[in-house]
């Protein structure tokens, strides 16, 4: 359920909108170089999103050639360790 807007986010949207349009009507000039600014950084970001993706992806024929492993990887067993630890034998609380 969408939260209903406040009145003063719409009252400054209203206004943004109607400064856009008498900007578009009497100044479209001074208009032309943010669009352009915008528009290139909009484009640089496109392209740079654009050659992440275009990885190579393997065949599923190709896939089929690889050799398969002989023998499964298992991991090495390893011995514990015990290290003797300093405690009392004493069973009398240390007090600090």
């Amino acid at each position: 359920m969408p939260r209903k807007m406040s009145p003063l986010f719409v009252a400054v949207l209203v206004l943004a909108g109607l400064g856009l349009v008498y900007q578009l009507i009497f100044f479209p000039g001074r208009l032309l170089l943010p669009v352009i600014v915008l528009g290139a950084i909009f484009a640089a970001y496109f392209y740079q999103m654009r050659g992440r993706r275009a990885k190579p992806k393997a065949k599923p024929h190709m896939r089929a050639q690889q050799p398969a492993q002989s023998k499964p990887k298992t991991r090495k067993t390893m011995p514990f360790r015990v290290i003797e630890g300093g405690k009392d034998d004493d069973n009398l609380p240390k007090y600090h």
